[in-house]
Order: structure tokens, then sequence, then C-alpha cells
């Protein structure tokens, strides 16, 4: 007899999946909050601080973002299947939907109905956005630091937007910096513990 948890696990792929398909009004920028809602909050898939590094990479690579996430969040949880169907869960919904809704659009495309739906939902795509965006700047905060933090902010602002550089490129640059800086910041630590073992070392000898 299957095991009902692992059944569990792919009914929790397919249910969070058809729902970021089908709310992820907007694509891509809309539907990351859903996804990170249902890994991070609803079923603890992964912490908050891997699902930034999940939409690092992911946005870093070529391709959809949202399919990109949902393939590695099914992979993570029940490999190649879940991988598969988190991926099909995910598209096929909002593809019959674009089916659908494509052979009556031209029908709905000057109504004021549909004008207003579309005008209404943009704020709230807009506070899901900034959202996210306050969940890791605080991050950034409690990792580099208020002025540091802020630099960053600043820096990567003028690169995607006045440079402008593509964003990938900017993921990778800041990647390898934070590589470099973890590495000197763990060094200099090294150093300073081990003055300070010294420094008590000739104390203790002194004494």
């Amino acid at each position: 007899m299957p095991d009902p948890r692992i059944r569990n696990r792919y009914w929790q792929l397919t249910a969070a999946m058809i729902r970021t398909g089908i709310l992820g009004y907007g694509g891509g920028p809309s539907v990351i909050p859903l996804i990170r809602y249902e890994a991070v909050t609803r079923y603890g898939w992964v912490k908050d601080e891997e699902f930034g590094d999940i939409l690092a990479i992911a946005n870093a690579l070529p391709g959809p973002i949202a399919t990109k996430i949902a393939a590695y969040l099914g992979y993570r949880e029940k490999g190649w299947t879940g991988a598969l169907l988190a991926m099909l869960a995910h598209i096929l919904p909002s593809s019959a939907a674009m089916i659908l809704l494509m052979s009556i659009v031209q029908l709905l495309s000057r109504s004021p109905v549909i004008a207003g739906m579309i005008a209404a939902v943009m704020p709230v795509i807009a506070v899901m956005i900034g959202m996210m965006a306050y969940e890791f700047g605080k991050r950034a905060h409690k990792g580099l630091g208020l002025v540091l933090g802020l630099a960053f902010f600043a820096a990567a602002f003028l690169l995607l937007e006045v440079v402008p550089l593509h964003p990938a490129v900017v993921i990778a640059l800041f990647l390898a910096y934070g590589a470099i800086h973890y590495k000197v910041a763990e060094r200099l630590r090294s150093r300073a513990h081990k003055r300070k073992s010294r420094k008590g070392e000739y104390t203790t000898w002194s004494g």
C-alpha cells in the first residue's frame, strides 16, 4: 500500500502549482510572491533564505522564471516525477484558460468591465511584490548591515536601470562579490581569533 505521506506531498505540489498558475495574473513578477507563500509559508518546503537563492538563480537562467522555480521545488520534494508534476500543474490550467479566452478576446477587448478588472488587480500585484521585496530587504539588512545593504540596493538599481545590464549579469556580479566577501571575512575572523588566542596564552604564561 502506498505511503499516504507520499500521496500527500504529491497533492501539495499539485494544489500549490495549480493555485499559483491560475492566480499569478501578469506573469513572473506577480506569481513569485504566490510561489513563495506556498513553498515557505503554507507548506514549509524551503526556508525564506533558500527561496531567495532559488529566485536569484532562476532569474539568472533563461526561460520563464515561475516554471523554473516550480520544476525545482517539485524536484526537491519528489525528484523528477515531482518536477514534471509541478510544471504540468503550473502550466496546464493557465494554458487551457488561454486557449479558451483567446477565442473570445476580441469580443471583450473593448469592454469597460474587463478594463476595470485589469486596473483593479494592478495595485494588488504591486503590494505583493512590495511585501516580498521588504522581506528580502530585511534579510539583506540582517546579513550586510544598514549601510552596506543600502549601498547594494543603490548599486543594483543603477546597474539594472541606468547602465543597464542584464539581470543575469548583475546577479552573477553580486554572487561573485558575496563569495569573495565571505572568504575574506572568514579569513579576518580566523586571524583575529588566532591573535586573541596567542594573547591569552601570553597572558597566562606571564601570570
